[in-house]
């Protein structure tokens, strides 16, 4: 093995067990509970889907009678699926490259703003909103839980920017959405 060859494999070694360090000093966890929570999110992103499309009067015609939106249903579906998608790959991403808490803060704060707008709109207009069960009875008690659970999990400065991702993010899912999921 050349001399170039072994700083190679020292280094790469080197960086395989720096990271299995950080994970083991920076988190007070197995890494197993983070994957469980992690993986929550998808799994019940669809069964708000399904709630939001086959319940009440569907998605679509509830933010056109609510909003003015028009979202089709074709569109409605190409949203939620890339919303499936994405979350599925930041929980990858960061599971590789080793935010695993974090990415729960950011979707705990994504699922806890979700939850509390379709709640706050159901209430506010005195009807069943598409959504609100799988949000009352799902999503806003498995954010709160996440939120409070992995707080210790990481510093507070990185707890709060996660947090702000999740907000970031429903305000680009809240514009998206009033143009009718129309990105251009």
């Amino acid at each position: 093995m050349s001399r170039l060859e072994q700083i190679v494999l020292f280094h790469t070694r080197r960086q395989e067990y720096q990271r299995l360090i950080m994970d083991l000093q920076n988190h007070h966890r197995p890494l197993g509970i983070v994957d469980l929570f992690s993986w929550l999110f998808p799994l019940t992103y669809l069964v708000h889907i399904a709630e939001e499309y086959w319940c009440g009067e569907g998605y679509p015609a509830y933010i056109l009678r609510v909003r003015g939106v028009h979202l089709s249903t074709t569109r409605f579906l190409l949203a939620q699926t890339l919303g499936t998608v994405l979350m599925a790959a930041g929980i990858m991403l960061a599971r590789r490259f080793n935010f695993p808490h974090m990415m729960v803060i950011i979707m705990s704060s994504i699922v806890l703003v979700n939850g509390l707008t379709h709640t706050m709109t159901s209430l506010s207009n005195r009807t069943y909103g598409p959504g609100v069960v799988s949000s009352a009875l799902i999503w806003i008690p498995l954010s709160i839980f996440c939120l409070v659970h992995f707080r210790k999990d990481l510093p507070r400065k990185r707890y709060m920017i996660g947090v702000a991702i999740g907000l970031a993010v429903n305000v680009l899912v809240f514009l998206i959405t009033m143009r009718g999921a129309r990105l251009v």
